[in-house]
């Protein structure tokens, strides 16, 4: 509370006129939804949530941040994927407690009147399963939710398995949340700016760009070839020092590394370098059916799925994305060294709907103002 920033709408309206922001009608609608959202909050009124939904690089998470900063409520900001991974873990604590998801969102209820996910998407079986009824939950102790994502509800975990229990999470959003599409033609990542190199194409034989970005950012302190404990496990680095971290794309996205690792590398280190990327896209293997062991060895309606049609690269490329988003997320600037060129990187595979803001995230990392 207390963070004293203007109303939303204000805030967009100087942004405009001050700042040099595009003007833009989608964001105007967003905007003005937010400020209904914030007067009743602050009226005493029945307020509705807000679900921002559009393309990348459309200014949901600025508008969502101008909401938040504004607020004079208890309220909270995460990026959607930290706050599952909180609830799994006070999931995990509340073992044995009758209706651990009440207990949570009871807990939350008394914490918080506003809830603010950014990046608000479902690939994970565990998480859709969860979410009918904390929503619920949440929506009956009386939490506002105000949240982003690059898909209206309807498409969420769109073709997950078992979709037909996430149903209720989307029936709860549409009640609960005016949806309203921020679907603008310009991608404001893209606004000019002045550059800074963050990303380097590497031919075959030559020296790498790096070790000088990683001495010119370390500033002289001593660096480790020693890996990093991280989770309780160990994970092999080209280098480090206090605060840069340099790592192979093998040594970060090539090995069983989960978002919790990310988020505690962006913890550590103000800088992450990672070398010898490949070209990610790859054609698209043939699906398979996955089958519990209850099923035998026929073919049962009831518990076959087709999986996704993954290519060979795509375990990894789910890492990168990861990895981008929380270094997007944190303004921990990221430095790559790769085989192609950016727009090259990943063109074909499974991902390629959940790359485009990944591209767009990297594309602003080349930018002096980021970081």
């Amino acid at each position: 509370m207390s963070r004293n920033a203007h109303p939303p709408l204000q805030a967009y309206r100087l942004a405009v006129e001050q700042q040099g922001f595009v003007s833009d009608a989608a964001q105007q609608r967003a905007a003005e939804q937010l400020q209904g959202c914030y007067e009743a909050l602050h009226g005493g009124g029945l307020a509705k949530g807000v679900y921002l939904w559009g393309p990348v690089g459309r200014g949901k998470t600025w508008l969502m941040d101008s909401f938040y900063d504004a607020l004079q409520v208890p309220a909270r900001r995460q990026h959607f994927h930290h706050f599952m991974g909180w609830v799994h873990r006070r999931l995990f604590e509340l073992t044995g407690t009758a209706e651990p998801l009440q207990v949570l969102a009871r807990e939350l209820g008394k914490e918080i009147r506003v809830l603010c996910f950014d990046e608000l998407f479902v690939s994970d079986i565990g998480d859709a399963m969860l979410l009918g009824r904390l929503f619920r939950s949440l929506f009956a102790e009386g939490v506002v939710l105000v949240a982003t994502s690059n898909q209206p509800p309807e498409q969420l975990y769109a073709g997950g398995h078992n979709r037909e229990r996430f149903l209720p999470a989307i029936d709860a959003l549409l009640q609960h949340m005016q949806v309203v599409p921020v679907d603008g033609q310009q991608d404001h990542r893209q606004h000019p700016g002045q550059v800074r190199q963050r990303y380097w194409v590497r031919q075959a034989g030559q020296q790498s760009a790096l070790p000088a970005v990683f001495a010119s950012l370390s500033e002289g302190e001593p660096a480790s070839h020693e890996p990093l404990a991280i989770n309780h496990r160990l994970i092999a680095v080209q280098c480090h020092s206090r605060a840069v971290l340099y790592c192979s794309f093998e040594q970060l996205c090539g090995q069983p590394l989960y978002a919790q690792d990310f988020i505690l590398l962006c913890d550590r280190f103000k800088a992450i370098l990672l070398g010898d990327v490949p070209a990610l896209s790859a054609q698209q293997q043939p699906a398979r059916i996955a089958r519990g062991t209850e099923d035998a060895a026929e073919r049962v309606v009831a518990g076959d799925r087709q999986l996704p049609a993954l290519s060979v690269h795509d375990n990894a490329v789910r890492r990168f994305i990861a990895l981008v988003d929380e270094c997007y997320d944190r303004r921990v600037p990221l430095y790559l060294e790769a085989s192609v060129a950016l727009d090259a990187l990943y063109t074909e595979g499974y991902l390629g709907f959940a790359f485009r803001r990944t591209l767009s995230r990297l594309q602003e990392m080349q930018l002096q103002r980021f970081g």
